[in-house]
């Protein structure tokens, strides 16, 4: 009898687990940089010990704050490499070097779990492929967000203990200003020429689009190689530092580490004398007039950055282009009024969008009054109706307030409970998470109904006043500069034959300009 062998069948190789490594540190000092590198070579070894895990890069980041992670660069990368099956595990240090931002921390780990990616933290020994470390994360990752907060405010009261002695040494410094030796601000001898002769020409009458225009004519370079703007030259002529005075704390950081313009003036730290003048305080408040005086007469209001309605169409012209704001220009002599947009007036480069005629646009104008008179009931009747449908939220809001009140309720009892010793401090946090988890979300439902409320409340009375006007009103044979106060939110100007017309009831009609 013949026996035949058999080999035996080779098995399937188990893939290697691709692992990485993600390290990162604060500020780019030498004793920093050498953590980093001690980092790296921590993972590097860690991860070749192990025969099932095959190396899958360290992601790092040097120098960057931990509180936004859309601002750092490695750790992109690496969800980059995530999404692409790159990588299966990652390793980090601690809850703190991955993320200073519970929102942040929570929304990167179960993303990556739903693609079955795990992220190990040594420190705090979590890992998010097991159920139970979602809510140690939570925990740990509150902490590190409240460190890095108490990191900040005591950032900041040194910062403002500098401000108050003096010693604060600025990073970035006006133009037509050094730092010495000793970091102190001096003034640069060419540069500071160039600045008195700003201000010499602003308080000779010249406007900020007079002096951009001479300042790029004499080919003078600004300090980062780009063009002079109207918006740098009035910049220039608000800031008090060229008078030798210093005025701090002119913007703030708030909680969520955004950046605000300071409103209360106390907040605000002023020193007089803080460095060497380049020019005199009368020719600082001589050209500080002048520039109110010119916003005055455009009507200008200070502090918001848009016109007031001196003429009909003051404020509500923007460029289809850029987005820009039109401003009311007289061509040809004082024979013609025309609207330009201001980003083109600056620059034609950054915006290529010519003047509008201001006849041709209260020809325009007039002309859809009369289509809405004409056509009213096709157009308008149907549209207020529908607003009207729609604006029925009332009802649904009131359930969802009163869900509200019951989750808050919940807590309340969870408390007694922890109190009285009844439930353990894990489950106290795991349920109140839930509960705080779902009137956020409660909250977001009742936000966004409530504006879609007030939003439809709002048009259904702007409908109504504008077909009171139409249905009373005759064929319109000349432009009324209510037209655009009362009934028109916005003129977005496509080109020079188009516009569209965005009404305050909501409706935008595209016209063909006259």
């Amino acid at each position: 009898m013949a026996v035949t062998k058999i080999d035996a069948r080779p098995q399937p190789k188990t893939p290697k687990k691709k692992v990485a490594a993600y390290a990162r540190v604060s500020t780019d000092n030498l004793d920093q940089k050498e953590s980093l590198d001690a980092q790296k070579k921590h993972y590097e070894m860690y991860i070749k010990a192990h025969s099932t895990w095959e190396f899958a890069g360290l992601y790092f980041d040097e120098g960057v704050s931990g509180t936004k992670s859309e601002t750092r660069n490695g750790l992109q990368n690496m969800l980059r490499d995530c999404n692409a099956g790159k990588i299966n595990y990652i390793l980090t240090k601690s809850v703190s070097r991955f993320a200073r931002n519970t929102v942040d921390c929570l929304q990167i780990a179960r993303n990556l779990k739903d693609k079955g990616i795990f992220i190990y933290f040594e420190k705090e020994h979590i890992d998010t492929g097991n159920m139970d470390s979602e809510l140690m994360l939570s925990i740990f990752s509150s902490f590190a967000a409240e460190e890095s907060i108490s990191i900040s405010e005591n950032e900041k009261w040194a910062i403002r203990k500098r401000f108050q002695d003096g010693t604060y040494k600025q990073s970035y410094l006006p133009y037509g200003y050094v730092k010495n030796e000793n970091g102190e601000m001096i003034p640069d001898k060419q540069e500071a020429e160039i600045v008195r002769w700003i201000f010499n020409l602003a308080i000779n009458g010249h406007s900020t689009h007079s002096i951009c225009k001479l300042l790029r004519e004499r080919n003078v370079p600004t300090r980062k190689g780009g063009k002079w703007s109207s918006s740098t030259v009035r910049d220039m002529l608000k800031n008090e530092k060229y008078t030798g005075d210093a005025l701090f704390q002119k913007t703030y950081t708030d909680g969520s580490f955004c950046r605000h313009e300071t409103k209360n003036s106390s907040k605000q730290i002023f020193i007089e004398n803080h460095h060497e003048a380049i020019i005199s305080r009368e020719i600082f408040e001589t050209a500080n007039r002048l520039l109110e005086q010119r916003a005055a007469e455009k009507g200008i209001i200070k502090g918001q950055g848009k016109y007031q309605a001196r003429y009909a169409f003051s404020g509500i012209i923007t460029c289809g282009e850029c987005g820009g704001t039109f401003k009311r220009r007289i061509h040809d002599h004082g024979s013609e009024i025309a609207w330009a947009c201001t980003t083109h007036i600056d620059d034609i480069q950054k915006c290529s969008m010519k003047y509008v005629r201001d006849d041709a646009l209260k020809a325009t104008i007039t002309t859809m009054m009369n289509k809405l008179i004409f056509g009213r009931k096709i157009i308008l009747f149907p549209y207020l109706a529908e607003l009207k449908r729609c604006n029925a939220n009332s009802e649904e809001i009131k359930l969802l307030k009163a869900e509200l009140i019951k989750e808050a309720e919940k807590i309340d009892v969870l408390r007694h409970l922890l109190a009285d010793k009844i439930i353990k401090p894990a489950i106290f946090i795991q349920d109140q998470n839930a509960s705080n988890k779902r009137s956020e979300e409660l909250r977001i439902q009742i936000a966004q109904l409530s504006q879609l409320d007030t939003g439809n409340s709002e048009m259904v009375a702007e409908t109504e006043k504008l077909l009171h006007f139409l249905d009373s009103a005759e064929m319109q044979t000349e432009f009324k500069d209510f037209f655009a106060t009362d009934f028109i939110e916005k003129i977005i100007v496509y080109d020079r034959h188009s516009i569209g017309i965005q009404l305050k009831c909501g409706l935008t009609l595209k016209e063909a300009l006259l």
